[in-house]
């Protein structure tokens, strides 16, 4: 289960063109977004054995300011039936949610990385 956001790629372009320092602190930012999803994600979703709870996780690709947030283990499909329901159990969304909810903040927590990097 993946979430992608439309213009990221186009954003990265733009940052490759800038200094180490911006680089490092878009990924702080970005780090701490996808802490907070997780997190969100942690006390919304359905606990049954508490594997969905402890597993899921954010995967980070340094080179490209890129996060990846869910389960890639055993619970990947149990995960999915668990945030788009079944015939039996219905749906408990906590992902998107989660994403929703932390997106507002993505740009402020950007900006004031990159504040503290460069000079005013």
């Amino acid at each position: 289960m993946q979430v992608n956001i439309q213009g990221l790629d186009a954003l990265r372009d733009q940052l490759d063109g800038l200094g180490t320092e911006v680089r490092a602190a878009c990924f702080r930012a970005l780090r701490e977004s996808a802490g907070t999803i997780v997190n969100d994600v942690q006390h919304h979703v359905r606990v049954d054995t508490g594997n969905l709870k402890r597993d899921v996780k954010a995967r980070f690709h340094n080179n490209k300011l890129k996060a990846e947030i869910g389960w890639w283990q055993n619970d990947d499909d149990y995960a999915k039936s668990q945030e788009i329901g079944t015939r039996r159990v219905p749906a408990n969304p906590t992902l998107l949610p989660a994403l929703e909810r932390e997106k507002r903040h993505l740009a402020d927590r950007i900006r004031t990385e990159v504040r503290r990097v460069t000079p005013s």
